[in-house]
C-alpha cells in the first residue's frame, strides 16, 4: 500500500503529527465544548477530524457531513439526515430507530452510485424543512448518548436564501445537551465573522481555533520513514525540496510523495521527484488554461503576478503594478476582488493589521511560474 494517503483516513499509521490539536479536540469533546476550526484548504483539517473521531470510544455517536455543495436549508437537511443514517446503519445498535425515523419524514431513499452508500432526498419539502432539521436534531438528543456532529465547510450556511439562518440553527444547537459541535471551515472572515462577531448569534458558542501548516521537521520525519519502510532512499536534501515547492501543504505533499514513492525504485533523487511534480502540472495544464478563458486579460495578469511574487502585501503599490503592467490601482482592486470571489486567491490578515495575498492552488501557482 501506498503510505501516503491523498484522500480519506487510513489510520493512525498514515496520519502524520497534529498531536497538540487532537489532544485539544478530544479534551473539547470530553468536556462537551464545542470547536470552531479554521484552516485553508489543502491543509488536512478533514485529515483531522476523522482522526479523532478514530480515538473516541465506540459508544459515541459521531456524525460527519460536508456542507459545501448545499445551496440552502433543505439541502443541509437531506446532508443531515444521509449522515445520520450512514453512521447508524441496519445493523447498528440503533439502526431500527434511525431507519423508522428517517422514514417518517417520507423521504426518497437512493444508493451512491459510486460508494453504495445510502443517500436521502426531502423532494419537495421546503415548507416543512425548518420542522425537519429540528426533528433530526431532537431524534439525536433523546438517543441519551453523547454525539459529536462534525460540520464541514459551515461557513457555506452564509450563503443560504433563507433568512436568519444562524439564529435558528444556533437556538436548536444550544438546546441539545448530550451533542458537541465541530463546525470546519476555510474561509477565514466568513468563520471568524460568524463566530466571533459579537453580532452574530454563534459569538462565543465555541472555542475558535486555527489549523497551521505540519510542522516541517515532522512532516520531514514522516516521510523519510515512510520511504524507509518501503526501502526507498530519500535524502533530507530531496524532502526539503518537495516540501518547499509544495510549501508545506498537507494535501499537495502527500500528492506528490504518493507519485514519487509509486514512481521511484530504490533511490530517490532531485530529479526523481521534479519529473512527477511535472507530469502533475501537465496533468492539470487543461484546467489551469480553462481559468483563463474565464478570467478578464487584467484578472489573468494580476493572477500571473501574485504567482510569481509568491506572496503580495501591496497590490495597489507602483513598484508592484508597473514591475508587472497591471494598469490602474482602481483596476487591480476589482481585478483583485473578482480573483476572490472566485477563490483563485485568498488573503492572510495578520495580527498587526497587515494583509497577505496568495493563490490558492500551490500546483497552480507553479504552473504560472512556468509560462
Amino acid at each position: 500500500m501506498n503510505p501516503f494517503i491523498t484522500s480519506g483516513y487510513a489510520g493512525v499509521e498514515y496520519f502524520c503529527n497534529r498531536e497538540k490539536e487532537t489532544k485539544l479536540l478530544l479534551e473539547n469533546i470530553d468536556n462537551n465544548l464545542s470547536t470552531s476550526i479554521i484552516a485553508l484548504r489543502r491543509i488536512g483539517k478533514t485529515g483531522l477530524v476523522k482522526h479523532v473521531i478514530s480515538k473516541l470510544p465506540n459508544e459515541i455517536i459521531t456524525v460527519y457531513l460536508d456542507i459545501f455543495p448545499t445551496e440552502n436549508l433543505n439541502d443541509f437537511t437531506e446532508k443531515l439526515a444521509t449522515a445520520i443514517i450512514r453512521e447508524m446503519p441496519a445493523s447498528h445498535k440503533f439502526g431500527k430507530a434511525v431507519m423508522k425515523f428517517i422514514q417518517s419524514l417520507r423521504p426518497t431513499l437512493s444508493f451512491d452510485p459510486l460508494s453504495g452508500l445510502p443517500q436521502v432526498e426531502l423532494k419537495n419539502q421546503q415548507d416543512k424543512t425548518k420542522e425537519n432539521i429540528h426533528s433530526l436534531f431532537s431524534f439525536l438528543q433523546n438517543l441519551n448518548r453523547k454525539v459529536v456532529i462534525i460540520i464541514d465547510e459551515f461557513q457555506q450556511i452564509t450563503n443560504y436564501p433563507e433568512k436568519n439562518t444562524h439564529a435558528f440553527l444556533r437556538t436548536i444547537m444550544q438546546q441539545l445537551d448530550n451533542v458537541v459541535f465541530i463546525f470546519t471551515g476555510s474561509h477565514q472572515h466568513l468563520m471568524k465573522n460568524l463566530f466571533a462577531n459579537p453580532s452574530k448569534p454563534f459569538y462565543r458558542s465555541t472555542q475558535l481555533i486555527s489549523i497551521e501548516k505540519i510542522d516541517r521537521s515532522d512532516y520531514r520525519k514522516f516521510i523519510a520513514l515512510k520511504f524507509t519502510n518501503g526501502k526507498k532512499q530519500i535524502s533530507d536534501e530531496v524532502i526539503n525540496q518537495i516540501l518547499d515547492w509544495t510549501e508545506d501543504y498537507t494535501y499537495y505533499v502527500q500528492l506528490l510523495c504518493n507519485k514519487v514513492y509509486s514512481s521511484s525504485n530504490k533511490i530517490v533523487d532531485e530529479q526523481t521527484w521534479k519529473n512527477q511534480a511535472f507530469e502533475l502540472l501537465k496533468e492539470q495544464q487543461i484546467i489551469f488554461l480553462g481559468y483563463r478563458d474565464l478570467l478578464t486579460k487584467h484578472q489573468w495578469n494580476l493572477l500571473k503576478a501574485i504567482a510569481k511574487e509568491g506572496n503580495v502585501s501591496s497590490p495597489t503599490s507602483k513598484e508592484f503594478i508597473s514591475k508587472h503592467s497591471l494598469g490602474s490601482p482602481a483596476t487591480v482592486l476589482r481585478s483583485l476582488k473578482a480573483l476572490q470571489d472566485k477563490e483563485l486567491i485568498y488573503m492572510t490578515l495578520f495580527l498587526n493589521g497587515t494583509k497577505q495575498y496568495s493563490v490558492y492552488d500551490v500546483f497552480l501557482k507553479q504552473w504560472l511560474n512556468t509560462i
